[in-house]
């Protein structure tokens, strides 16, 4: 097992008393297009890559398996199924497999959702290969970082471990996220559009550091920017497309919106109370499973804007978000701030222990954090209840 890599050990800690530096995290090559998986042989001279282990679930190796194959006939290939959870356990399962590969694999190529992506980091990592990422869903930004959050066997979070080199490729194939469940983009959504205020807080505040511990280039800033910017124009005519079966600009706009640019922009500005408020809500045992990641972001994003006194955009982002068909109000998620108010005290006591917090330009309590949120919550009930809440519906009827 390779030792723990810890950036801010690198980019944070300075004996001089001078400022970190400000530093870019990118994946080397980024690839988005209809139909690009058919391709993959044709990318992986790019790393090089001769020997590759294929990392995938059982059912993508149904739906993808012919695909990958075709792709890399001229390949020696090793295929390993994920068990499904990122946990360190089936890591060192995979690892202690593919060390008996004759030749040794030389990258490993992940195909999946976002814990397939990131056992397949884990795995690279300790193999010491390049890591060729090929995400089948856009509902996070998780496939162009440098950084995996890992879970018990059980399923239960246990934080993030991070690397030393960002996906060799990341390999975005439009038609196959454009067949996956419409949620699922509308939840990638979610998690982009609050890239672009978060990387805000964290540029504005001279003591806001990226996930790694550096400060953020402009290159990064601008990123983020319009990350939320492509959110905001682009996000409805992407789901309309998808209704209709069709892959146009907009869809394409929103795909490298949700994973790229809220990709770069995250991890090179930072995350702050939008993704607190998110953490903090996992503790209640219905949002953690029955919600995805951007849906419990979109929440925490409303509140965000009101924790730092901006209601005028509180209001214009939550409309669009309801718009879209993502939550912003406990009611959506089937909870009552009164007759849940110790499981909504518990998430804002564990949203206020995350470092992320910190970010924010003044001091943060659970109690502050309560206030915004409520406020966010009755917020978006009258939103609802002016506006309805159909798309939200629709999504989660099915």
């Amino acid at each position: 097992m390779r030792e723990p890599f810890f950036p801010n050990e690198i980019f944070s800690t300075n004996l001089s008393g001078a400022a970190p530096p400000r530093v870019l995290a990118a994946p080397f090559r980024y690839i988005q297009g209809n139909g690009v998986m058919n391709f993959l042989g044709r990318y992986l001279p790019l790393v090089p890559a001769r020997h590759p282990l294929v990392l995938v679930t059982e059912g993508g190796r149904r739906r993808f398996g012919k695909r990958i194959d075709k792709s890399l006939e001229e390949f020696r290939v090793r295929v390993e199924i994920f068990q499904g959870e990122c946990s360190f356990e089936e890591v060192e399962r995979i690892v202690g497999v593919v060390r008996e590969s004759m030749p040794a694999v030389d990258c490993v190529v992940a195909v999946g959702g976002g814990k397939c992506l990131d056992a397949g980091k884990s795995v690279a990592f300790r193999l010491r290969v390049p890591a060729v990422i090929c995400p089948t869903i856009a509902s996070t930004d998780a496939p162009c970082s440098a950084v995996s959050i890992m879970y018990t066997p059980e399923g239960v979070g246990k934080g993030p471990e991070f690397y030393p080199a960002s996906p060799a490729l990341v390999v975005v194939d439009t038609g196959i996220i454009a067949a996956a469940p419409v949620r699922h983009l509308i939840s990638g959504m979610g998690d982009a559009l609050a890239t672009g205020y978060e990387a805000r807080t964290c540029y504005g505040n001279p003591k806001g550091r990226s996930i790694i511990g550096a400060r953020m280039t402009i290159a990064a800033l601008t990123i983020a920017e319009l990350c939320a910017k492509t959110v905001f124009e682009d996000g409805k005519s992407a789901i309309a497309a998808i209704s209709r079966g069709e892959i146009n600009e907009a869809l394409e706009r929103i795909v490298e919106a949700n994973t790229l640019l809220s990709g770069v922009g995250f991890e090179s500005c930072g995350l702050a109370a939008a993704h607190a408020y998110a953490a903090g809500l996992t503790v209640i045992p219905v949002l953690h499973r029955d919600f995805l990641h951007g849906e419990l972001v979109a929440v925490g994003l409303v509140a965000h804007l009101l924790l730092e006194d901006n209601p005028e955009e509180a209001l214009s982002v939550a409309r669009f978000l309801n718009g879209v068909g993502l939550p912003v109000c406990l009611e959506q998620f089937g909870l009552d701030t009164r007759k849940d108010s110790e499981a909504v005290m518990e998430a804002m006591a564990a949203a206020a222990n995350e470092p992320i917090v910190n970010n924010e330009p003044f001091e943060i309590t659970p109690g502050k954090l309560l206030i915004a949120f409520l406020a966010a919550d009755r917020l978006g009930g009258e939103i609802i209840r002016d506006d309805g809440a159909e798309a939200f519906k629709s999504l989660h009827s099915r």
